[in-house]
């Protein structure tokens, strides 16, 4: 038995350190403990796994933990607890493929140039480009497979006429596809199914991949270097002269650009990477479609091996005892046990964060079964392993299983993805000119409705004006001339275009908040789209909060049994008892349980349905819709207690933190938690009920980390709710007195992966250094000198794979790894971010954290950690996004795992999780007038429902170049491009990102004076939907991320990298470009209501120097943190209304706070700042800054349209914009 406090163990009293009691010498003896012994091996041990090296780094032999293993013998010690203890990147994986040709690395020298040239459609010739935008467009529902290389960049509307050379050599997997259509038996007395619309809280991988076709359109010629030209450097105001022209090697990609070919031997890390450009007068267009990555895989071992016999200490944590109640009679339920798989299924492949659709990875296909797969044609099986038996799947009425195609010797051609229909639909091919006039989305599809209500099919007829050959111009496309207006900013924020759809169909559609597309008018062809210089995807912000939310509980979920799409309101009713897919175009029959609406209760009108009247809903899935029994929601907390730890007192914060929200943390009663503290060992808490204090246990072999007792680490919140509060109220002085420097950070992760592997989870780590021990440890990279470099800026990708295959490793046992960084040194956040980009987890970053000397950072880890806490959390969730036949997606931005072509596996999703994709067009829109998405997230609520949340968007189709500019949507357009410019200075460098940020002005605004625009001016002209595209992109090079000749910390650079992946747009701009206010005058003229609080909405200002004056006090919105500057002469009475000084000189230099003092002044900006922050996933940091002191540098290195030492004023900015346009 574990020794009581106060009584050290007889066999451990002579060995206790001044620590903790101490660890006991590797010979020690091991006392009994309670609950301790061996484990045992509820599951094969998982076989090899293929996970790849990370970032150009050579693979490597990882031996990772299974989730299952057997323990060994360990020995532990019991002590008691004397007073001395009192107080990102691009993602290598490989696609189910049939034959893939690569280069063999035996047969090339590193560094010999390789070039792929048009091959024919079988099999493919697969070669990379990270000189420009790459990322593999393929048909968002096809298998491909490919070569994928370790980094992502911009995809290839801009391409750089950049060649590499490299050679790999990839085996071809197989891998077992499963079938997007199913059989469900007929559903017999049906119940019909009931609607509730609740109120929500109102807080609210990266490769890239090309594959020669010969289905592509024809390249057009274009700019030199678009996108990562080296004419278009911007990182000094002067102009540089553009390089000589060089030769090139041109490759076609499938989205009708050049590219060019690169392959690479070894793929060193992108700091050693050498860059050889070569430019031609005739180069590539300018594009930002995808370009060929190649594959590098690394064999990961996963054959656990029993650990060896490691010391343990047992410790009972001193403090007073408290009185524990009896258990109650009807304990909650245990959770099921996991459905093992067969072995062969549990190999995976590892991915990164922006990944490319032409990825996957042999994970079960169980897992897209769930969701729905693809076209029944997709569906053929590899001919190495054979195809699982696909999960059932909730369908709107029995169907014959089709017969399983015969595996194929030859990879299919790129463009193929879209299968002919089955027998009967074939002729359904396309939304117009059916036979039966059909219904629009809000009305039935009986005869007596279609005239009244235009249907899908006839919309065509009814975009009324979108033609820009009618005589009226919209404002969208009036011509500015950009160095003429000085004001281009608009006074009242940006909103989101709304597309030129009928009124009922803009009624129904998506919320841009949720869903919005770069373009709003979708090109009718990829040659529309290569002419119009932009770029096309999606911005997603599937999980946000929702003030209101139609739920929807039916036996059964209405699908197309072709492409699995959702009913939604843009089908097409062709009478009562058939419906038209509108992304497949298959006729669909009507179950009987959807004739009657719950609503109205009434019968045979299924135009009426929840599902048909709202683009935003929530089904609750049935079990068909599980592989397990929903988990419990678990939560485990890893704490740095180091000797930094220690001085930076974070601990005090988070333990109160945890005791003030412990019964706010999302979960049912089956709720569990656990807590793990580190420094040079690693200490695990026993808090089984029943014990009268907690139980420390220190595993201090940190080579050989294991689990010191099965089943206690992780216990019911509320059985041992008290528990746990002893241990809270204990941690911050139980290492006060420590002299532990060192981390162990590493083997800390895989302890935690083998603790949660059982039921999957939230990890959430708190780390204040370097990790220094053990495995995964870093050395320091940073140089300060080079901190204000215009040139070479490295070490942005990670220094070792170890974060990322655990990540990847936690992600396959549905575990989420969140980072919280509290450092006040360089950390290396490059590598240690990686343990959350691939597990689908978050990262909080404090530079400079102390709780007493930084308090502006405590107070925002206090109000973070109160949001990260409390919001809400699905768990074990996967994503699809669905297209409209003819589109393709191919690059996905985020934090998740690509589990298969489109299918992105989440195990944790959060309300501010924010992604994005990249789109093609692979065959003409031709033959229909609108187009539609829909994103369909499936994951467990930590209730234990399983729940299915759709977003469906609607646009039109447009066949006019002006009409696609009419239809930009600008904030989409950059928040996608500041996305692909972070995979690219990964990939390629971080100039290349700059110059290809330029060129993105330069190519889509020449293109458009060329086409469009008839006027001749002198000046620099755009159409009004991108007169803010110059100005957001000067913004984004001024951003942390990119910017260049200013004092810029590696980590901070990192961070904001990192924001700029995973943010939603919404947020993601603020970071971009700030909002300026002027508040010393304040009124209520304008103001709106909002919660019984009036709230003033002053005008935006333009970030200039020349609109701040010495008599007012702005406030600048950069999202993450606020800026109040006070200048010199401010009135008196406002400085002493607000901020409670009577005057300039007796405001304190550091000022984080406005006092809540009785004064209309002070009510209407506390007013303003509160509804600001609200609904931010990060709480903002106030910062008051006097005129003329030195903390006014960093608000003014927001005034982006400034000029400073190292980038341009937003007037020279144009005037290089215009030169570079007139080459």
């Amino acid at each position: 038995m574990s020794a009581p406090a106060g009584s050290p163990h007889p066999a451990a009293s002579a060995r206790i350190p001044p620590k903790l009691g101490g660890a006991a010498a590797p010979g020690a003896a091991a006392p009994a403990v309670p609950g301790l012994g061996p484990h045992q091996q509820n599951g094969p041990a998982q076989n090899q796994m293929q996970v790849p090296s990370g970032y150009g780094l050579h693979p490597q032999n990882y031996i990772a933990p299974s989730g299952h293993y057997s323990q060994g013998p360990g020995k532990m010690t019991s002590l008691p607890l004397d007073s001395q203890c009192a107080g990102y990147y691009s993602g290598l994986y490989t696609i189910p493929t049939q034959n893939v040709l690569t280069p063999n690395t035996a047969s090339q020298q590193p560094g010999a140039q390789q070039m792929y040239g048009r091959v024919p459609p079988a099999p493919h010739v697969v070669g990379s480009t990270p000189g420009s935008f790459q990322g593999a467009a393929s048909s968002a529902s096809h298998l491909h497979t490919s070569a994928s290389q370790p980094y992502s960049s911009f995809v290839n509307h801009y391409s750089s006429p950049a060649m590499y050379s490299a050679s790999s050599s990839v085996a071809s997997q197989g891998f077992p596809s499963t079938c997007g259509h199913y059989a469900l038996s007929t559903v017999s007395n049906a119940t019909y199914p009931s609607v509730s619309y609740p109120s929500l809280p109102a807080g609210d991988p990266y490769g890239q991949q090309i594959f020669t076709s010969q289905n592509a359109p024809p390249v057009q010629p274009t700019r030199d270097h678009s996108f990562s030209g080296q004419n278009t450097a911007i990182s000094h105001p002067s102009p540089l002269p553009p390089p000589p022209s060089q030769p090139y090697h041109q490759q076609q990609n499938l989205s009708g650009y050049n590219t060019f070919s690169w392959s690479t031997s070894g793929l060193p890390s992108t700091q050693d990477n050498p860059v050889r450009n070569h430019t031609s007068p005739t180069a590539a267009n300018n594009n930002l479609t995808n370009t060929v990555a190649d594959s590098l895989s690394c064999s990961v071992m996963q054959n656990v091996q029993p650990p060896k016999s490691s010391p343990v200490v047992s410790t009972v944590l001193s403090g007073a005892s408290s009185a524990r109640t009896p258990p109650a009679a009807n304990r909650p339920i245990e959770p099921v046990a996991s459905v093992t798989q067969p072995s062969e299924l549990l190999q995976q492949k590892g991915v990164d964060s922006s990944s490319t659709t032409s990825s996957a990875s042999p994970m079960p296909n169980s897992y897209d079964a769930l969701e729905g797969g693809s076209y029944p044609d997709m569906l053929s099986s590899s001919a190495s392993s054979p195809a699982p038996d696909p999960a059932p799947e909730a369908d709107p009425a029995p169907a014959p299983a089709p017969a399983a195609p015969q595996p194929s010797k030859t990879a299919k051609p790129f463009g193929y993805g879209y299968p002919t229909l089955q027998p009967g639909y074939q002729n359904a091919t396309a939304p117009l000119n059916s036979g039966v006039p059909p219904s629009g989305p809000v009305y039935s599809g009986l005869q007596q409705y279609a005239q009244q209500y235009p249907g899908m099919n006839q919309l065509s007829s009814s975009l009324g004006g979108l033609s820009l050959q009618s005589s009226t111009q919209p404002e969208s496309l009036r011509p500015v001339n950009l160095t003429q207006e000085r004001n281009i900013l608009p006074m009242t924020p940006v909103w989101a275009p709304v597309p030129n759809l009928n009124l009922d169909l803009k009624k129904l559609n998506c919320s841009p908040d949720s869903f919005r597309c770069t373009l709003t008018n979708i090109p009718q062809t990829q040659a529309l789209l290569n002419k119009a210089k932009l770029p096309l995807g999606l911005l997603l912000h599937p999980f946000r909060d929702l003030t209101q939310l139609p739920v929807i509980t039916s036996n059964t979920i209405v699908r197309c049994r072709s492409c699995r799409t959702y009913i939604n309101p843009f089908v097409s009713f062709i009478d009562q008892r058939r419906w038209k897919c509108n992304l497949c175009y298959r006729v669909n029959d009507v179950p009987e349980e959807f004739m009657y609406n719950p609503l109205t209760r009434s019968y045979g009108e299924p135009h009426k349905r929840p599902e048909v009247q709202n683009s935003t809903v929530e089904f609750i899935a049935s079990s068909d819709y599980m592989l397990r029994p929903p988990q419990p929601a678990v939560y485990l907390f890893v704490l740095d207690v180091s000797h930094n730890a220690v001085e930076a007192g974070y601990l005090t914060i988070l333990c109160q933190s945890l005791l003030e929200n412990l019964d706010k943390l999302p979960g049912d009663s089956r709720t569990r938690i656990g807590f793990m503290t580190f420094d040079s060992t690693i200490h695990f808490y026993n808090l089984q009920e029943g014990l009268s204090q907690p139980q420390m246990l220190i595993v201090s072999d940190i080579d050989d980390v294991f689990l010191p007792t099965p089943d206690s680490l992780l216990v019911n919140l509320y059985e041992s709710k008290e528990l746990i509060k002893d241990l809270l109220n204990a941690l911050p002085n139980m290492f006060i007195n420590t002299r532990e420097t060192h981390s162990a950070l590493g083997p800390a992760l895989q302890a935690a992966f083998k603790l949660m592997s059982p039921t999957g989870g939230r990890v959430s780590v708190f780390q204040t250094q370097l990790p220094s021990l053990g495995a995964g440890l870093l050395q320091s990279r940073e140089d300060p000198n080079q901190r204000s470099s215009t040139k070479v800026v490295q070490h942005l990708g990670p220094a070792t794979d170890f974060y990322k295959k655990l990540a990847l490793d936690c992600s396959g046992q549905q575990t989420a790894v969140d980072l919280f960084l509290l450092s006040s040194q360089y950390s290396d956040l490059a590598s240690l971010a990686c343990m959350s980009k691939y597990s689908a987890g978050c990262i909080y970053y404090y530079p400079s954290f102390h709780c007493t000397h930084n308090p502006s950072q405590a107070e925002k880890l206090q109000k973070d950690l109160k949001r990260y806490l409390t919001r809400k959390i699905g768990f074990e969730a996967v994503m699809r996004i669905r297209c409209t036949k003819g589109l393709s997606m191919h690059t996905f931005h985020g934090n998740f795992f690509v589990r298969s072509t489109d299918l992105l596996s989440l195990a944790n999703i959060n309300p501010d999780a924010g992604f994005a994709v990249q789109l093609s067009i692979e065959e003409s829109l031709t033959d229909t007038s609108l187009v539609c998405f829909q994103t369909a997230l499936l994951y467990t609520s930590s209730k234990g429902e399983r729940r299915i949340r759709v977003h469906t968007l609607c646009l039109p189709v447009v066949s006019s170049l002006a009409d696609v500019y009419a239809g930009v949507d600008v904030q989409a357009a950059i928040c996608l491009l500041a996305n692909m410019a972070v995979d690219r200075s990964i990939s390629s460098s971080l100039s290349d990102a700059r110059d290809a940020l330029v060129n993105a002005v330069v190519d889509s605004l020449s293109a458009y004076g060329s086409t469009v625009s008839n006027l001749q001016h002198s000046g620099l002209i755009a159409p009004t939907s991108l007169k803010l595209f110059p100005l957001y992109v000067l913004a984004l090079l001024k951003q942390k991320a990119f910017r260049t000749g200013t004092s810029t910390r590696l980590d901070d650079r990192v961070y904001a990298m990192c924001q700029i992946k995973c943010q939603p747009l919404v947020h993601l701009m603020k970071m971009i470009h700030p909002n300026l206010y002027r508040i010393d005058r304040l009124t209520d003229e304008g103001a709106i209501h909002v919660n019984d609080r009036v709230v003033p909405q002053p005008p935006l200002q333009k970030l200039s120097a020349e609109k701040l004056t010495r008599e007012g006090a702005f406030l600048m919105d950069c999202g993450s943190v606020f800026y109040i500057w006070i200048g010199k002469g401010c009135d008196n009475n406002f400085i002493e209304d607000v901020l409670g000084y009577p005057n300039f000189a007796s405001i304190p230099q550091k000022m984080t706070h406005l006092p809540e003092l009785d004064t209309l002044s002070s009510e209407r900006a506390r007013s303003f700042i509160t509804w600001l922050r609200d609904n931010r996933p990060l709480s903002p940091i106030l910062h008051v800054v006097k005129d003329e002191s030195p903390a006014k540098t960093e608000f003014f290195q927001h005034l982006i349209e400034d000029r400073t030492e190292a980038a341009f004023s937003y007037y020279e900015f144009l005037l290089h914009v215009q030169q570079q346009i007139c080459k």
